[in-house]
């Protein structure tokens, strides 16, 4: 099998390439390089299995001869948080949703077996109940979920239009080795572990008893799989953990002081992915524990020792156009 996976070189994308890998398979990555590191994929530098092509999925002509006999496609490239999709919309329209027109463009003329999506529990903003199945209302509350959104919606109606096989996963605050280390102030492990690290409290949003549904990385990889190679076409599934844990209990795991700063509007006080339909259509469950993936996290914690370290007021620069657009 020959397996494609763009924003390979990223946080969850580096998994899927290793996941591929140990399965068989010879991939080939697509990567920009502007959130992905390509030393994600240093440990595979050797392994005659997998090519590397530093390109943008904006650019249809340059990306289109990659797509070439390729059976799964694994399409993960995205620019991702909150803050700069408010200030740069075009950056995350350009491409969420046009980069990902590219790439089922591609994957059309290739005549692929499957084209799997990673969308965003986003989508679903604030929800009326939890746990969140995947018929609640969508709202979209930022760019960012927006554009992950039109980009889900792009590859289900080609899969309705077109015929193609293609299955859309909503993921659930994934958090694990690897996670992005940015300048840009996002997911709150990045966050915690350089100021870890760097002997500072953990900067917590409000009371920290908001929960979160934190899914390991691994579990991300192995349902991407478990779709790609199943029968199921033209369906959407949440991805989560099968539970929902505070902030606060997060802060107890990774050991320090806490700092409290001002709650955030748009922002849910729960996640917490119902997780039935994948379970019975795909067969799939998380198998790693919150417990056991935050240790995981800590045993390799020297990845996030060139992150920037956020304070109370650097934080507050931050998002600064998040209260001012999203507060009103």
């Amino acid at each position: 099998m020959i397996s494609l996976v763009t924003g390979g070189c990223g946080f969850i994308g580096s998994h899927m390439v290793d996941r591929l890998l140990v399965e068989g398979h010879t991939v080939r990555v697509i990567d920009n390089w502007t959130t992905g590191r390509p030393e994600n994929l240093v440990h595979q530098k050797d392994n005659p299995n997998l090519t590397v092509y530093h390109m943008d999925i904006r650019n249809r002509e340059e990306i289109v001869s990659v797509f070439k006999d390729v059976d799964y496609i694994f399409h993960f490239a995205a620019l991702a948080d909150i803050v700069p999709s408010i200030q740069k919309p075009w950056e995350y329209y350009s491409s969420n949703v046009l980069g990902t027109f590219n790439v089922v463009e591609c994957a059309k003329k290739a005549g692929i077996k499957k084209l799997v999506y990673a969308a965003s529990s986003s989508c679903y903003g604030i929800p009326d109940r939890y746990p969140t199945s995947e018929n609640a209302a969508i709202r979209p509350q930022y760019p960012y979920a927006l554009t992950k959104r039109l980009g889900e919606e792009t590859v289900l109606h080609w899969g309705q239009v077109y015929g193609m096989p293609v299955v859309t996963l909503r993921l659930f605050n994934v958090y694990g080795t690897r996670s992005r280390t940015s300048g840009t102030y996002g997911a709150v492990f990045g966050v915690f572990l350089a100021q870890k690290l760097a002997g500072k409290p953990f900067t917590v949003v409000g009371d920290g008893k908001q929960t979160r549904d934190f899914t390991y990385v691994t579990d991300i990889a192995d349902a991407f799989y478990t779709a790609a190679v199943s029968d199921v076409v033209q369906d959407t599934f949440n991805v989560g953990s099968g539970g929902t844990y505070s902030v606060n209990y997060l802060c107890e795991l990774l050991g320090g002081e806490v700092t409290h700063i001002p709650k955030r509007p748009g922002e849910p006080d729960c996640t917490f992915a119902d997780t039935t339909k994948i379970e019975n259509a795909l067969g799939w469950k998380a198998k790693v524990s919150f417990e056991e993936g935050v240790q995981k996290v800590l045993d390799n914690i020297d990845y996030w020792a060139e992150a920037p370290v956020w304070t109370p007021d650097s934080i507050g620069d931050a998002t600064r156009d998040w209260f001012k657009y999203l507060g009103k």
